[in-house]
């Protein structure tokens, strides 16, 4: 999930007002927003939207509210474990630079973790429309603070911008300090996107990663390979890469046995959060609650969560697969009876 993807609608009306901020339509009594990416004229108005909720957070106190909301709102939905990425490249301005805007929301993932009981780490995003040189300067700080609430390393933004390759620097940064490799690729442009982001980057996840569906060698090296795809139903329609949430190749990418991790991407723009990814594979996928489960240990395991975190997770997956009171219930339901 996105930093500002992640916040409340509720929570943007209100800072918005507070701020003087415009809200378009489609962020107040047209919420959600109807979207298609697919072109680049949609990407902008996508981004655009975004954008707006990103200028919201404006101090301290805003940034440690979507925090803690984030991470109540996991719990709500039954969730565990977040791993939430941020390009603090566009808050630093407002928020003293960004090394103390870094430490700021690592603070406040600290503080939401102990507050909820939800597991939080972060995973730096560079930007692939900006030089490749500004993703090697984010590289450097993930590293720094690598073991220290930051997991991973990402690239995001629109897919057709840039030269893949060019990032690859960035991301052997980010590989010698351990870091886990979480692109974007495979959502607006095809299997080549997904294959570039293995060779080139190293990716140990994808964010989306699904028209690899639209190639079946590839889909045996991801599986192969052990690399996981990020697939947000949801957020696939709303963007258009989909038609409709069957067209979303779910069961491809289970079938060829590749590692999936359902995610919700941005709430604030579609409107759902992870329970609903969820509700897309049993209602329109078919999944039992048997491939439920397994979708669900899926996340767990390609995860970055500490292995007592995870060992905790999955029994309480088991607990609801088989309904045993005298299991650990998954975070955020309420006790079995």
């Amino acid at each position: 999930m996105h930093f500002a993807g992640s916040m409340r609608h509720s929570t943007l009306v209100e800072l918005a007002d507070r701020y003087g901020i415009h809200l378009p339509d489609a962020l107040r009594a047209d919420w959600p927003p109807k979207l298609s990416a697919t072109d680049e004229k949609g990407w902008f108005r996508f981004q655009r939207l975004y954008d707006i909720g990103r200028s919201s957070l404006r101090t301290e106190d805003d940034v440690r509210r979507l925090v803690r909301e984030a991470a109540e709102d996991e719990r709500a939905e039954g969730s565990g474990w977040l791993e939430i990425q941020v390009d603090p490249t566009s808050y630093a301005p407002r928020l003293g630079g960004l090394t103390p805007t870094v430490e700021l929301i690592l603070d406040a993932v600290k503080d939401a973790a102990a507050t909820t009981g939800v597991g939080l780490a972060v995973i730096l995003a560079a930007n692939r429309t900006r030089h490749p040189l500004d993703a090697r300067t984010l590289a450097r700080l993930a590293a720094r603070y690598a073991g220290a609430g930051v997991v991973g390393f990402g690239l995001s933004n629109d897919e057709r911008r840039g030269r893949i390759e060019g990032f690859a620097p960035a991301f052997r940064i980010a590989h010698r300090a351990g870091l886990l490799a979480a692109p974007h690729g495979g959502e607006l442009m095809g299997p080549g996107s997904v294959r570039a982001c293995v060779d080139a980057l190293g990716a140990d996840r994808l964010g989306h990663g699904v028209r690899a569906a639209e190639d079946p060698a590839l889909l045996a090296e991801l599986a192969e390979g052990g690399v996981a795809c990020e697939v947000c139903p949801t957020s696939n329609v709303a963007l258009g890469v989909y038609p409709t949430p069957a067209d979303v190749p779910l069961r491809t990418l289970l079938d060829a046995g590749v590692p999936v991790a359902l995610g919700a991407d941005d709430p604030l723009l579609f409107g759902s959060r992870l329970a609903r990814q969820y509700e897309v594979a049993r209602e329109v996928h078919g999944c039992s609650d048997e491939e439920l489960a397994e979708l669900a240990r899926s996340s767990i395991r390609v995860s970055v969560a500490p292995s007592d975190v995870r060992a905790h997770l999955l029994a309480g997956v088991d607990a609801w697969l088989a309904d045993d009171p005298s299991l650990p219930n998954p975070p955020g339901q309420p006790p079995r009876s």
